[in-house]
Order: C-alpha cells, then structure tokens, then sequence
C-alpha cells in the first residue's frame, strides 16, 4: 500500500494526463539522471548536474539553469519508491531524511508522480502538496500547471525519440 496522503484542494496542485509511453518509458525518464538532464526543466531553461539515489531517503539534486544566465539549485529526498507506478520526493527534507533551509521559492513541496497503465499508454499523475494555501497559491502562480505540463510535452518527445530504431 502506498504511503501518500490523500490531496487536498486548499494546499495540493494537481496535473493530470494520459500519454502515449509505457509507464516503465516515464519511469525511466524520472530516474536516470542522464534522461532527467534531457526533459526535466520547461525550455528555455535547461537542467544539468542531475544525481539521484532512488531509495527511500536517498537524495535528489538538479541545477536549472535560465535564459536570462539563472541558476538555481535544487534537492530534495525521496519518500516512496514503487518501480514503474509511484514516485515520491520533498524539497523539505535533504539526503537521509535530514531537514533542508529553506527554498528560494520561499515554500516546501512534496511531489506525487503515479503511473497507471491505460490502454496502450499511461495515466500520468503529478501531486505538488503545500503546507499552506499561500504556497500553493504561490506555485500556481509560477506557472505550476503550464511548467509541468510543458516539461512533460519534453518527457515524452524525448522517450519517443530513444524509442525509435537508430541507425
């Protein structure tokens, strides 16, 4: 049984969507740092630095880097991991389930990705929880549903393009 909270309207933001990759191809496009560089960050920002460590209290971190020569770092621990169906992570929490400072977004989140085979794809589910309805108010107006909606977009142009028969 997985181990997330149930959402809640007044601090969680939701993206849901059901797209044409194998959830084992969405699955690795999360987990394998050379992939994440790839699709991770909505262009024209670009992702670079990528290490994972995918346990339970193991460590993610990314650099983003902007258009405008923005740079900004990011890491977090994982919470749950469920091979090929559940993927969950905080930027509350460092390496070792350590508590981290805080973030320059000036909130916490804690991410939900599930994956659910349907048809010949799969049901794409992204949760950002919030302490607080003015954190998520202030993510939603970062662009939370645009940003994860293009980056997905990313996600699956690149899953496709390694999909296809080389030579």
């Amino acid at each position: 049984m997985p181990l997330t909270a149930p959402t809640s309207a007044d601090t969680d933001l939701r993206f849901e969507r059901v797209v044409d990759l194998p959830p084992e191809a969405i699955w690795a496009a999360w987990t394998t740092p050379e992939l994440v560089n790839q699709w991770f960050t909505p262009a024209p920002w670009r992702t670079s630095d990528t290490t994972i460590d995918l346990r339970p209290g193991g460590g993610f971190h990314t650099v983003m880097h902007g258009p405008e020569g923005e740079r900004h770092a990011q890491a977090g621990c994982y919470l749950v991991v469920e091979p090929g169906r559940t993927l969950v992570w905080t930027s509350a929490l460092l390496p070792g389930f350590q508590p981290a400072p805080p973030t320059p977004e000036g909130f916490a989140i804690t991410a939900t990705i599930r994956l659910t085979p349907e048809g010949q794809g799969t049901r794409y589910e992204a949760t950002a929880s919030h302490a607080d309805a003015a954190s998520r108010a202030r993510h939603e107006a970062m662009g939370f549903e645009a940003g994860w909606g293009a980056a997905l977009d990313q996600l699956v142009a690149l899953m496709k393009a390694q999909a296809r028969p080389h030579g």
